[in-house]
């Protein structure tokens, strides 16, 4: 457990505050925009004493590690994110499209949050259907597809699209 916090420790401070910027593949230059602090990875451990979670594995680099598309809103939004296997993150926003790249550490952290195994005992919907323009976020990962406007309390979840929604064009 020790070895793996340092081991992500240490890749974070390998990469000083400019490896920790989102990239652009194509250039190979720091985006614009970049994600937000991202989402701790520590999961609050079940009084059962649950594993930790590990980072799913990567087969190959065009593996689609997890999609997330965000519809609703008022204002009619519709984005998508997707997470691949080389570490690339796609994104989509009224027809333009990105692609930057993660640090060694980010990537580390959003394959932990999808390894989280809280994630298993999340409903695969998870909608307040009495409430009006609240976003829906439509997960795909691991053989599943989660729906959610993240109205019930699902941490796991929640820290998925925190980590996700923070790839996501502003």
């Amino acid at each position: 457990m020790v070895a793996g916090l340092l081991g992500l420790a240490g890749c974070a401070s390998e990469q000083g505050a400019a490896g920790a910027e989102p990239r652009d593949v194509a250039a190979g230059t720091p985006t614009a925009t970049s994600p937000s602090a991202p989402a701790s990875v520590t999961p609050a451990t079940s009084p059962t004493g649950s594993p930790r979670p590990s980072p799913v594995p990567v087969t190959g680099p065009d593996q689609l590690l997890v999609t997330m598309e965000v519809t609703g809103g008022f204002a009619g939004v519709h984005k998508e994110v997707a997470l691949r296997g080389d570490g690339s993150v796609h994104t989509t926003d009224k027809g333009e499209r990105a692609v930057r790249r993660t640090s060694p550490a980010q990537f580390t952290e959003l394959r932990t949050l999808l390894g989280d195994p809280a994630l298993d005992d999340v409903s695969d919907l998870t909608m307040n259907m009495e409430a009006a323009d609240l976003f829906q976020y439509t997960l795909r990962f691991g053989g599943r597809t989660v729906r959610t406007d993240l109205s019930a309390e699902e941490p796991a979840l929640d820290r998925l699209v925190q980590a996700l929604s923070a790839w996501l064009p502003k």
